[in-house]
């Protein structure tokens, strides 16, 4: 999985946010991201899968597996429920 083209990390205002590029997204708005989603965004530039996600967050943030699994998903079902992530 990755993120579909037309879409770019940017900060506004200190804040980091996913703005779509284009006329041709149906996503019009912006999608805040936290340290978290940050970090994630990252590795969703290029192909990746849930695991590596998951393993990345729990070294990084040094926290238990079943933590960076929870935090993934939920960040991982925005970005569906948003049509951000190509599968």
């Amino acid at each position: 999985m990755k993120i579909k083209d037309g879409y770019m990390q940017s900060t506004v205002a200190g804040r980091a946010v996913v703005v779509p590029l284009g006329h041709s997204n149906t996503f019009r708005n912006m999608i805040k991201l936290n340290e978290t989603g940050k970090f994630l965004w990252t590795f969703l530039t290029e192909e990746t899968t849930r695991d590596a996600l998951v393993d990345a967050l729990a070294a990084e943030y040094e926290i238990d597996r079943t933590i960076a699994e929870r935090d993934v998903d939920a960040f991982l079902a925005t970005l569906r429920e948003f049509g951000v992530l190509a599968e």
